[in-house]
């Protein structure tokens, strides 16, 4: 037979009909990113967690890093993230704190030395925008160098100062006061 129905019937069938699609499809989105997580052995815990990166172009097309920071992480030999970066990197890049625990040589510094530097989006002549504590000088020289390399040919200007009376050489005496 021949089923009768108004227009408006039609539209409240058509809901009903997309919402477990839309339910199914995001179980699924969610599904892959755990298998994935699971895979590269990704442990987290929080609420609204943004999904991990398979690759630095995703930062490029997702999270607008700067193209030269990307090419710079290219010429430095990385090619694809390594777990720690898959998560971290976008967890920092939405704004959240981010407690990280991962091996000696698994990215870490360069985990956070990108998001550090998209949030600063650009360099500007306004003193220090940025502040890395380290508990050794010798961290303190990884950094710094993994930062110089990131940052070549964006204009970041990056430092390193271990000793109050070599910063007042270099930036001022009233660099304290002024910074």
């Amino acid at each position: 037979g021949i089923k009768w129905m108004s227009s408006m019937e039609i539209k409240l069938e058509d809901v009903k009909d997309k919402k477990p699609a839309a339910e199914k499809l995001e179980r699924l989105r969610r599904e892959k990113i755990n298998r994935f997580r699971n895979q590269h052995r990704i442990n987290i815990q929080g609420t609204d967690l943004p999904d991990p990166i398979a690759t630095f172009a995703q930062l490029q097309e997702e999270y607008k890093v700067h193209p030269k920071i990307l090419e710079n992480i290219q010429a430095a030999g990385f090619h694809t993230p390594t777990p720690i970066q898959m998560q971290a990197i976008p967890v920092m890049l939405h704004g959240r704190e981010l407690l990280a625990s991962a091996p000696t040589g698994s990215g870490k510094t360069l985990a956070f030395c990108i998001p550090l530097l998209t949030h600063l989006k650009q360099p500007r002549n306004k003193g220090f925008r940025a502040l890395i504590i380290s508990p050794t000088r010798e961290l303190a020289s990884q950094t710094h160098r993994e930062l110089v390399k990131l940052a070549e040919g964006t204009g970041f200007r990056i430092h390193m100062i271990h000793k109050a009376a070599e910063a007042a050489k270099k930036f001022g005496p009233k660099s304290s006061k002024k910074f």
